[in-house]
């Protein structure tokens, strides 16, 4: 097991190419936009599962969308207040999706995010309309941990960088596949997550299935404090 890195980007880049044209709406409306397709978050397990996505370097997320692989699932984004609502304001470089699934059991139930991004910043500033309150402040980015799964068992022990304190901590298993993983497939990585002492320990199990897959575990960290 080790971190991604050109092997992710590589993974990415071909999700991207194997999206058929049309089929998502990330772009719709803008005239400059480089689409983005991430990898099939599993999302069948209860509760919310998180994963961000990112733009390139000095670009913005301008508008997102989503495939499923069931109607069951709803997958919504985090978007930072203020006004007006548009790219810059509400989203910035990355954007977080959450999925869950309403209803039913399914253990092979994902999402496979999409983002439009466009060249700039854009947006406004927020400005306070009372001095005896204070705005909302903009949500901590997490810190980013790609781990690659493969067959067997790993364990990982990941923490905040120094000076800061870990505020909180999600994972989520995500497959570099161009269709929806099939439930042989998404059944065979198992991950428990533990916090102990300030650290986050992940281990992490893959069955045999996993052989010929690019599969990884997204670990965000929220970090808190320091500069």
């Amino acid at each position: 097991m080790r971190r991604l890195s050109v092997l992710v980007a590589a993974a990415a880049a071909c999700a991207i190419a194997a999206a058929p044209a049309g089929a998502t709406n990330e772009c719709q409306g803008l005239q400059q936009c480089v689409p983005i397709a991430g990898p099939w978050v599993l999302a069948g397990g209860g509760g919310d599962v998180e994963f961000q996505l990112a733009c390139p370097k000095r670009y913005t997320v301008g508008g997102l969308d989503a495939e499923l692989s069931t109607r069951a699932l709803q997958v919504e984004f985090r978007g930072v207040l203020g006004s007006p609502v548009n790219p810059g304001t509400t989203t910035e470089n990355s954007a977080i999706f959450l999925g869950r699934l309403l209803h039913g059991r399914d253990a092979a139930a994902s999402f496979r995010p999409h983002i439009g991004c466009i060249p700039g910043a854009g947006g406004g500033q927020r400005v306070p309309t009372a001095v005896t309150v204070y705005p909302p402040s903009k949500p901590v980015a997490p810190k980013l941990i790609e781990l690659q799964v493969h067959a067997g068992t790993s364990k990982h022990v990941e923490s905040c960088p120094a000076g800061q304190q870990l505020g909180a901590a999600t994972h989520a298993i995500t497959f570099y596949t161009p269709d929806p993983p099939p439930l042989a497939l998404a059944t065979s990585v198992h991950v428990t997550q533990t916090i102990r002492k300030g650290r986050v320990h992940l281990a992490v199990h893959a069955g045999p299935a996993v052989a010929g897959y690019i599969v990884s575990v997204q670990l965000d960290l929220v970090c808190v404090g320091g500069a």
